[in-house]
């Protein structure tokens, strides 16, 4: 499985961006995707992820309101919308995909897109 995500770069406070990963590969319908992000000095942390199988979304309580997770199958794409931008928000986004939701570990990382967000 490779994943290419896009769509990061650098807008104001307030503002909106959507990132992309195109799955490409043997992808198959139990796969979850995973969005994470990692900012400047920090660890990497979970943002929320989409289930090909049924199309259901899981978002951190950090992301609710602002972000979201969606998919379209056809395009074997995921997509993370955010809104409302805050310049902590600022970190290198990562696309990962697992073989199903059980397993905790994610197998298939993309290379991240830089978000920067500016007050």
């Amino acid at each position: 499985v490779q994943l290419q995500a896009s769509g990061g770069g650098s807008v104001q406070a307030g503002g909106s961006v959507r990132l992309s990963c195109a799955a490409s590969g043997r992808v198959f319908s139990r796969y979850v995707m995973g969005w994470f992000r990692q900012a400047p000095g920090k660890e990497r942390e979970f943002v929320g992820r989409f289930n090909w199988s049924d199309s259901t979304t899981y978002h951190v309580d950090s992301a609710k309101g602002r972000f979201t997770i969606s998919g379209d199958n056809a395009k074997n794409t995921v997509y993370l919308q955010m809104n409302m931008l805050k310049p902590e928000d600022t970190a290198v986004y990562y696309c990962a995909a697992k073989s199903n939701s059980f397993k905790r570990r994610y197998d298939y990382w993309g290379r991240g897109t830089l978000v920067t967000v500016s007050s």
